[in-house]
Formats: C-alpha cells, sequence, structure tokens
C-alpha cells in the first residue's frame, strides 16, 4: 500500500527506532502527516529528518498522563485531528526467571508497556470520538500470545496489552473506532544487525523455540501490517490479535 492516507494524522509512540520508526516512514509514504513520538527526542528528530516535511517530531514520556496528555493536546491543537494512533513504544525485561524479578522492574515494564499504552490511548479516544471514526494499532508481542517468549514482566504487560486491545475494540465497536494488535516475533532493529528487543541472554533462551536466521522480521515488514490494520482495506477489523512472526505461533 501507497497511498490512502492523505489529510489523516498519524501519532506513532516509540518512534524513534526500529518497528516505530519503520511505521513512522509506512505511514508517510502512504500519505499521512505522521507525529513521531519518542521519549529520546534526539531519536524522534532523526526520523522525521529522514521521513522530510511530513514529519514531525515530539518528546513523550508514555509512562507519566502528564507528558501524554501535553502531547496529545499538541498533536490535536496543531493538526485539528488524530486519526490513527499506534502504540508502539515499549520496554523490555531482562528474562530473569520470575524468582529473580525485582519489584522495580516489574513495576517499570508493566508502567511503560502497559500502563502507556492505557494512557495514550484514554487520552486520544475523545478526539476519535468527536471526529466519529478512529484506527489504533497497538503492538503487543509473542509474549503476549504465550508464556516462553521473554520473561515475567514483559510477558504480562503484552498479554495486558491484548486484553487491552480487545476491551477497547469491544467499547468503541459502534462507535467508527476500531482497535487492533499486531504481535511481532524478533525484529532486526537495524543497528548493527541487532535484533529488536532481545539481549544475548534473551536470544540464548529462545534459540530453542525459533531459529533465528529465518525468523528475524525487519521492521518494514512489521510496519505494513500495521499500516493495512489502520487502512480502510481493514475496515472491518476490530479486535484482532494478528501474529507477525513467519509462523512462529503457529507452533
Amino acid at each position: 500500500m501507497s497511498t490512502g492516507f492523505e489529510g489523516r494524522v498519524s501519532l506513532i509512540t516509540g518512534a524513534g527506532s526500529g518497528i516505530g520508526k519503520g511505521m513512522a516512514i509506512a505511514f508517510a509514504t502512504a500519505g499521512a502527516r505522521v507525529v513521531a513520538a519518542d521519549i529520546n527526542p534526539a531519536s524522534a528528530e532523526q526520523t522525521a529528518i529522514e521521513i522530510g516535511k511530513a514529519a514531525s517530531p515530539l518528546g513523550v514520556d508514555i509512562s507519566d498522563a502528564s507528558s501524554v496528555n501535553a502531547l496529545v493536546q499538541h498533536v490535536v491543537g496543531t493538526f485539528g485531528r488524530i486519526d490513527v494512533l499506534c502504540n508502539n513504544a515499549g520496554v523490555l525485561d531482562t528474562m530473569a526467571l520470575p524468582a529473580d524479578t525485582t519489584i522495580d522492574e516489574w513495576e517499570r515494564v508493566l508502567r511503560i508497556n502497559l500502563t502507556g499504552t492505557f494512557l495514550v490511548t484514554r487520552a486520544v479516544l475523545p478526539h476519535m470520538l468527536q471526529n466519529g471514526a478512529g484506527a489504533i494499532v497497538n503492538t503487543a508481542s509473542e509474549a503476549g500470545i504465550r508464556g516462553g517468549a521473554a520473561g515475567a514482566p514483559y510477558t504480562a504487560s503484552k498479554h495486558g496489552v491484548v486484553g487491552l486491545t480487545r476491551s477497547v475494540a469491544w467499547a468503541h465497536a459502534n462507535d467508527g473506532i476500531r482497535c487492533n494488535a499486531i504481535v511481532p516475533g524478533p525484529v532486526f532493529s537495524g543497528a548493527a544487525g541487532s535484533v529488536e528487543g532481545f539481549d544475548e541472554t534473551g536470544v540464548e533462551r529462545l534459540k530453542p523455540i525459533i531459529t533465528l536466521n529465518q525468523h528475524v522480521a525487519l521492521p518494514e515488514q512489521i510496519a505494513g501490517v500495521a499500516l493495512f490494520l489502520a487502512s480502510d482495506a481493514a475496515s472491518f477489523i476490530n479486535g484482532a490479535i494478528v501474529p507477525v512472526d513467519a509462523g512462529w505461533s503457529a507452533g
């Protein structure tokens, strides 16, 4: 898909790198005005520079309600609307065993991945409701549909994102608002060939489950699915949890 988003405003969190950057590029290529939001303003700025005039960079801490509210108010004040929200920002855990997971790690991962996704969604929904339309695409994970793809905090947080996706989809099915989630497996970040979301320990734990050299996606492969789910071509898809993992979840 290369067209179809002209005149639409897409807000993408975690747009400074990896999947989020791929999403920002994909939506801009399809004609959208892209707001590239990231906790690292310099990374958001770099994404916007690569895209050009169709992108605007903004800093945001999705775990902080005041930061989220300020972001959304700025976007609406500047562009008048938010048509697409891609809740992509998130962090990983250390893949420690449950008994070795600290309270600090648990609370940080849940606060960013799950509460952060909720905060941005909550802030954007009133504006989508006012427009009578909107598409939300959440980035979940293989860890959101299985128990062995990450540590306890990340797994719990992404299961929560799946549940939040379905709840929002059900609550607003009659309001012209759709909410779906993508479920990526490992993804190349583009930085020195590293795999986004997995340090060396994580990769070692995953090797018995998947063959990484056959099942690692490029960010644009994930972004293309997000673009489809937000498009009019997916107008009857709501509450779907879509694996984008080369068949890993089918095993």
